[in-house]
């Protein structure tokens, strides 16, 4: 929603800077944005509840982290 432009701005500054500063360097922890990531989430997940849209299938997956064990499973 319109109400998490913002949001996404101050976002993607942070993570440009993240990328360009540190991950580039090596440094890939990527704590630095995690705050503003989460705030932002929070704010796009109301908006889509709001406009009565659904995405539980794909939030499972990628929340749960099953797309990373899948092929874990698969190898034991």
């Amino acid at each position: 929603g319109d109400d998490c432009n913002e949001l996404k701005r101050k976002y993607d500054a942070c993570f440009n800077l993240w990328f360009s500063e540190r991950f580039l360097k090596g440094d890939h922890d990527d704590e630095m944005c995690a705050s503003i990531f989460k705030v932002y989430q929070e704010c796009v997940k109301k908006a889509m509840q709001e406009q009565k849209i659904e995405l539980r299938e794909i939030e499972a997956e990628y929340t749960t982290g099953d797309y990373n064990t899948k092929s874990e499973h698969t190898k034991s």
